[in-house]
């Protein structure tokens, strides 16, 4: 018997599960809220789209922390080498950049955008735009279809919700799936933003708005504990930090914020050096140097616009000369230059961030299928259910895989 699929979501794992779904079944449709497909999609990687990861699974999986075992089936049937070659084999040529990211060589997310959208008008499924969903439609526990907002009624056999989260909500994720599958009996894990910038207390990171840290250490720590540090890029902003590193590692310190905790943040804004190696170095300068300013002395350890904010925070006069810096002066020189401080008062709001942490619970859902263990015929797909993980291609193939397990699935169970 040839099943009726409806996929409701046209991002990357909703027009993935359409045309896994069409290869199996003629009769699919793909039903999508935007005038268009993949809005979201376009925004990925800044308008590049990281496609995915090349490491291997292992790795991947470690990527989505505790949730991470639940993609294992997904991740074996359909991993980061069948989807480059999905669209390889489509035309389309990738690159490998560094920490293994994967692009298309053209640099532009229309390109991958393209590419689904070829392959759905191909395999003839049936594409409503503009049109969102209201209900679906249940049965003794099994789903029988859809009613869109205008009342429009899709009868299927089997219905894969592909909706998104609610992060980028002008994208069209704003978490309508999420509370259809509320309502037909499903646990929602607490929504929360993840991979956003960071809000921080006082005036430092507006007084260094724009101002971006390369090679620099971050360290997140509460009262109690260090939370995680790691090297990479920061960028201030008026409202406190961005970047990759701050979006990488957001998720964790959104865990602690939410615990009421205070969460402090350090810089080391010269990790490769000791603080003893720093000492001699500005004892060095200072003896070779006595009548330059120290203004113009930290130019050469920081970048230009940072040494007042940095002199302000060290509480030294700007005016004096490197011959009157005090030994507990330079001392403060550089224990900020190794710890450059900041609180964070939060994260941005929810719509401002990258993905959605929380969502279907993944203990609802049948992880070799991605079939709902409440309703039968329900399928999930991508960010609406509890699985996120950080930059670098990890979540768009946790879509594209999930997307590909609940096509096939649908069309064949």
């Amino acid at each position: 018997m040839v099943k009726k699929v409806v996929v409701v979501g046209g991002g990357p794992s909703g027009m993935m599960a359409a045309i896994r779904a069409s290869q199996l079944s003629p009769d699919t449709f793909l039903v999508e809220k935007n005038p268009g497909l993949g809005k979201k999609l376009l925004l990925s990687g800044k308008g590049r789209c990281n496609l995915t990861n090349a490491c291997d699974l292992d790795v991947f999986l470690e990527r989505f922390s505790e949730n991470g075992a639940f993609l294992r089936d997904a991740f074996k049937k359909f991993f980061n080498v069948e989807l480059m070659d999905f669209f390889q084999k489509r035309g389309l040529k990738l690159k490998t950049e560094r920490q293994l990211r994967v692009f298309p060589v053209t640099d532009k997310a229309e390109s991958i955008n393209q590419v689904l959208h070829r392959e759905l008008i191909e395999n003839k499924v049936r594409i409503i735009c503009s049109k969102s969903l209201k209900n679906i439609i249940v049965e003794n526990g099994v789903v029988k279809g859809i009613v869109l907002e205008d009342g429009e009624i899709i009868n299927a056999d089997s219905i894969i919700l592909a909706t998104g989260g609610a992060s980028y909500n002008f994208t069209g994720s704003t978490g309508d799936g999420i509370n259809i599958a509320k309502k037909l009996g499903h646990r929602i894990e607490p929504l929360h933003p993840g991979l956003v910038p960071l809000e921080t207390k006082g005036r430092t990171a507006f007084l260094l708005k724009g101002l971006t840290l390369k090679n620099i250490r971050l360290k997140f720590y509460t009262a109690k504990k260090e939370i995680v540090s790691e090297i990479g890029e920061l960028l201030f902003t008026h409202f406190g930090v961005s970047g990759p590193l701050a979006l990488t590692l957001s998720g964790k310190i959104g865990e602690w914020l939410l615990k009421k905790e205070r969460v402090f943040l350090e810089i080391d804004l010269k990790p490769a050096l000791s603080s003893e190696q720093l000492e001699n170095r500005l004892l060095r300068e200072f003896k070779a140097n006595p009548k330059k300013s120290i203004k113009n002395t930290l130019k050469e350890l920081l970048p230009l616009r940072m040494v007042e904010v940095f002199l302000g925070i060290c509480g030294i006069d700007e005016t004096k000369n490197t011959s009157q810096i005090t030994q507990e002066e330079r001392r403060n020189l550089v224990k900020f230059l190794k710890k450059f401080p900041l609180e964070v008062s939060g994260t941005r709001p929810l719509n401002e961030g990258m993905v959605t942490r929380g969502g279907v619970s993944l203990k609802d859902i049948n992880p070799r299928t991605m079939e709902s263990r409440i309703i039968k015929g329900l399928y999930f797909a991508g960010e609406i259910m509890d699985i996120d993980a950080d930059t670098g291609g990890f979540n768009l193939q946790a879509a594209f895989s999930t997307g590909y397990l609940a096509g096939e699935s649908a069309a064949l169970n």
